[in-house]
């Protein structure tokens, strides 16, 4: 097996490799199904609108229909090359923001989402897949983040209710902002905050990918308090 085989699997389904590492001692990761220890990890997400555009077309009928969406095309991959999908809306949680900045070179941004040198903030994680092989995964290029050279942070006052501070991110503050009439555009076309930042531009996604991420995150909170990740 060659990664460049489950990246071609992977894209039929518009998601992507984004990067892999080789387990080491101290690191939390399940056996396989068979029993066999997993040696390597490879994360897979989306990137853009892709992944929106088949998802959209096979979308099922679920209560969360992008986590079974996902669990479907991560488990067929997985079947495939004899690997084990694991998820980061399932227990027990695994580190997927600390695995992926071993992957690629992500950095956490003053929005608490992890900016991408290329991609910008128009990226997430799906899940990720286990193998038993010693494969070699893609070098990672180091990258400063880009936010380093940002003086301006125009993520952080564009706001329109100011929700990210040096204290954090008030996201009660948020959701009542977007439970509101003026919180349509941040409905409609995703966070302004996260809008405004200039990497990754031709990677934003579209209205109906945007209001979807925005109603589920509206609704995550109805049911309990948690932030952006």
């Amino acid at each position: 097996m060659v990664l460049e085989e489950v990246a071609w699997a992977l894209d039929g389904f518009g998601l992507c490799l984004r990067g892999g590492f080789k387990l080491g001692e101290g690191d939390d990761a399940s056996p396989l199904a068979d029993g066999r220890q997993a040696c390597t990890v490879v994360m897979v997400g989306n990137v853009g609108a892709a992944m929106w555009r088949s998802f959209a077309q096979q979308r099922p009928a679920s209560a969360d229909p992008l986590d079974a969406w996902s669990r479907t095309a991560l488990h067929q991959v997985a079947k495939q090359f004899g690997g084990r999908a694991v998820f980061p809306f399932e227990r027990p949680y695994l580190p997927f923001q600390q695995w992926l900045m071993r992957a690629e070179p992500c950095h956490p941004s003053p929005l608490g989402i992890l900016i991408h040198p290329e991609y910008g903030l128009w990226h997430a994680l799906r899940g990720a897949l286990l193998f038993a092989e010693e494969i070699e995964p893609p070098a990672m290029k180091g990258h400063p983040s880009p936010c380093e050279a940002c003086r301006d942070r125009p993520c952080r006052n564009t706001c329109p209710v100011t929700a990210f501070t040096d204290m954090g991110y008030d996201v009660p503050r948020c959701v009542a902002h977007l439970n509101s009439p003026a919180g349509e555009d941040c409905m409609a076309l995703g966070c302004r905050a996260r809008r405004i930042c200039p990497i990754g531009a031709s990677y934003r996604y579209g209205s109906p990918q945007a209001r979807f991420h925005m109603e589920a995150f509206r609704s995550a909170y109805s049911a309990g308090p948690r932030g952006m990740g």
